[in-house]
């Protein structure tokens, strides 16, 4: 991770620059999380403890998916070291997932967390950057589109992690309620051992009923 594509953008009079990033489209169960995250470049160029920080958090950051739980968990305690990296996060649970579908929530998700940011610093955006190829609908910020941008963009990386991050803890959190689907290995997505308990044991109420496999065990159910 470097931070040429940031640059960018910075060397075009952008400032207040937002990365965002979700996690969680995938799973059959729980919440689907984003995060919002905005770090202080101005930094970078002064010799400083945080600039160590930073530059440790760089040499490790990637995207979220290739790197192992206990990584992603040693950056996140990193990144709320560093008062020049600031974030917000938002769950959307599976209720409204299954009311307006996994793609409206994520966005959801996202939107909210840039407005807890953007509220929460007292500041306006300049440019939103959106992992992916889809703008967030109904935002008034100018937005850019990167296509792994998880894999380019440090402020989208570190919300990607911060989302993987805080979602892992949620659905180890419910597997305390829900202990039979094994949730804390899992974290709701699509495994065979998942999909062999929700078999066994029908869908839990955090569940996605608008997922095919869910949709699925109901049906074969009713049987």
């Amino acid at each position: 991770m470097d931070l040429k594509s940031e640059k960018f953008y910075l060397k075009k009079g952008f400032r207040n620059i937002f990365g965002v990033d979700e996690a969680g489209r995938g799973p059959l169960a729980g919440p689907v999380v984003a995060a919002a995250v905005i770090v202080n470049f101005k930094i970078l160029s002064v010799k400083t403890d945080k600039k160590k920080g930073v530059k440790e958090i760089l040499k490790i950051t990637k995207d979220s998916k290739k790197l192992s739980f206990k990584k992603r968990e040693e950056i996140f305690k990193l990144i709320q070291k560093i008062p020049e990296i600031k974030f917000a996060y938002t769950f959307i649970n599976e209720k409204i997932i299954d009311k307006i579908n996994i793609e409206k929530a994520s966005f959801l998700a996202m939107k909210k967390s840039i407005l807890k940011l953007k509220n929460k610093l007292k500041i306006t955006p300049d440019l939103i950057l959106v992992d992916g190829n889809r703008k967030i609908p109904n935002l008034n910020y100018p937005q850019k589109t990167i296509i792994k941008g998880d894999n380019k963009i440090f402020s989208i990386a570190l919300a990607s992690i911060i989302s993987k991050v805080v979602r892992d803890k949620k659905m180890i959190e419910l597997n305390k309620k829900y202990p039979q689907y094994h949730f804390e290995i899992h974290k709701g997505y699509p495994t065979k051992l998942h999909l062999q308990l929700l078999k066994k044991y029908g869908p839990s109420e955090i569940h996605r009923k608008s997922f095919q496999p869910v949709q699925l065990t109901i049906k074969n159910s009713k049987k």
